[in-house]
């Protein structure tokens, strides 16, 4: 008698099996549960970009149907996209959230700041979200932040230990073993903790698509006055672009990455839907933040100098 090889998926041999999204999801919130228990004033920074959506949605679900047990807060350059502040604020409103903002104008206006040549705010952001961690007591803070957007986040733990000043210390790292999570720190620390740091972008996208996320328009592709600077299309603004000696022109565009005005660069795009804006991510060769933010290339190693002084 002949051997009958039969091939059996994956699915059909466990149908209890997670998929690659679900397992993400349901370690993303067992890390927004374990910090609800372990510390007093937990704070989720919310900018209404991708990122810090996507872990709004997944705090929403981790509580359901209670509320969320956390306040929001969101440091605000004054040169933010206009469509990205009117959805943080509707998204506020619409879920009875509590948010509170650090405004770098604020800073600048009562000469604790001083604006930059460049006229980039980005680096500016770390003055008003130290202190207002300080003010409010916060003890963890929720970031966005993911591992495969830049090799300093990429060496950074779930749960990251700051200092009394902020300040990250790699050499302080503690081991993160089976996913237990060591949120133990002195009085004036606090732990910054990255619930999505296991993302990629195109996880961050297929997930969007599969929950129905509402984004912000300018993720798709959309006519819009830029102008080039250093390799980048930059949007002409109130921030201070262009120069005169940079010309605008009107390009079919999106953003992958949203941050401030002043040094978040644009992509050529025809992606006006979440098909082809996925589609169009698994083909890139080039990192979000690689692709589009001037302010990680002020150095070679911009973003780690930032969070040693305890930006996001």
């Amino acid at each position: 008698m002949s051997a009958v090889t039969t091939t059996v998926s994956e699915d059909t041999a466990n149908p209890y099996a997670l998929s690659h999204l679900d397992s993400l999801e349901s370690e993303a919130v067992h890390i927004f549960r374990e910090v609800a228990g372990e510390f007093e004033r937990p704070v989720i920074l919310f900018s209404g970009g991708k990122d810090s959506i996507v872990m709004l949605h997944l705090a929403l679900k981790a509580f359901a149907p209670a509320p969320v047990p956390f306040t929001l807060l969101h440091v605000d350059t004054g040169h933010n996209f206009p469509e990205v502040l009117d959805y943080r604020d509707r998204t506020v409103k619409k879920h009875g959230l509590r948010l509170h903002v650090a405004s770098v104008q604020e800073y600048i206006d009562a000469g604790k700041l001083r604006e930059r040549p460049d006229g980039t705010r980005n680096p500016l952001q770390t003055v008003p979200l130290t202190e207002a961690i300080q003010q409010h007591r916060f003890d963890a803070v929720f970031g966005g932040g993911r591992r495969d957007e830049e090799k300093a986040r990429a060496k950074e733990r779930v749960f990251s230990l700051r200092d009394e000043f902020s300040q990250w210390d790699p050499r302080r790292q503690r081991p993160e073993l089976w996913q237990l999570y060591n949120g133990r720190h002195a009085p004036g620390e606090h732990v910054r903790v990255f619930p999505i740091s296991n993302w990629t972008e195109l996880d961050v996208w297929q997930y969007i698509e599969r929950e129905s996320i509402e984004l912000p328009e300018i993720y798709f592709a959309h006519e819009r006055e830029v102008f080039n600077r250093n390799g980048m299309w930059l949007t002409a603004g109130h921030w201070g672009g262009p120069k005169e000696h940079e010309a605008t022109e009107t390009r079919l565009v999106r953003y992958r990455t949203v941050g401030d005005m002043s040094c978040t660069g644009a992509v050529d795009s025809d992606a006006t839907t979440l098909d082809a804006v996925i589609t169009e991510i698994a083909a890139s060769r080039l990192t979000e933040r690689g692709a589009t933010r001037a302010d990680d290339k002020m150095s070679e190693a911009a973003m780690e100098d930032r969070k040693r002084e305890g930006y996001f």
